[in-house]
């Protein structure tokens, strides 16, 4: 299976534009939240990806109100939203959870999870499954430019437990673009651009 993957876009229309003609490619898309900017325009950029000939499953970010996202993916037919929840593609188990983990800022539009409920929802990940959070796993691909990690405890304890074979995040915009691992599982915090994995 090929992974078409990326997240935060913040409303950016030519990313969005250049995911949509990229995901011609791939198999699955996987979209790790933010599509908004401070709960502000998501449909500017889900509109283009709803687009998408194949899947879409996407978690939303902390700038996305969870119950747009969710109404959204509901109107079209290849949008996938998942939090808390799982689904199966091809063959293949993804599991979603959206949201800062643990919040660490109080703007009204900060849309979170504690790290009990986060590891809550997590229970039902299933074994080797990929792995969509907003959030990087504490300790791997959540850096900070101040150099403090800021990733969540329960999705790295999930990696540790739960073995998926790839977990994909976003979030912290200063480790776009970085890897690591948890035990091992592969971790990739992906940004606003093209990012290819086969399963």
């Amino acid at each position: 299976m090929k992974i078409l993957a990326f997240s935060d876009l913040h409303r950016d229309k030519d990313a969005a534009n250049v995911i949509l003609s990229a995901s011609v490619e791939a198999d699955i898309v996987v979209g790790a939240g933010d599509f908004a900017t401070k709960r502000t325009g998501a449909k500017d950029t889900l509109d283009i990806l709803a687009q998408c000939r194949v899947p879409l499953v996407v978690v939303h970010g902390n700038h996305d109100a969870p119950s747009e996202i969710e109404h959204i993916c509901g109107q079209a037919q290849n949008l996938h939203y998942l939090h808390g929840a799982g689904m199966t593609l091809r063959g293949i188990s993804f599991f979603g959870l959206g949201g800062e983990i643990p919040s660490r800022n109080t703007f009204h539009w900060n849309a979170s999870e504690t790290e009990v409920n986060a590891a809550k929802m997590l229970t039902a990940c299933p074994p080797n499954a990929v792995l969509i959070t907003h959030t990087p796993p504490f300790g791997a691909a959540d850096l900070q430019n101040n150099g403090n990690h800021e990733g969540s405890i329960a999705i790295r304890d999930a990696a540790e437990n739960l073995a998926p074979q790839l977990l994909l995040c976003g979030h912290i915009h200063h480790a776009w673009g970085s890897h690591g691992k948890v035990a091992s599982t592969p971790v990739h915090n992906l940004g606003p651009t093209i990012n290819w994995f086969d399963v």
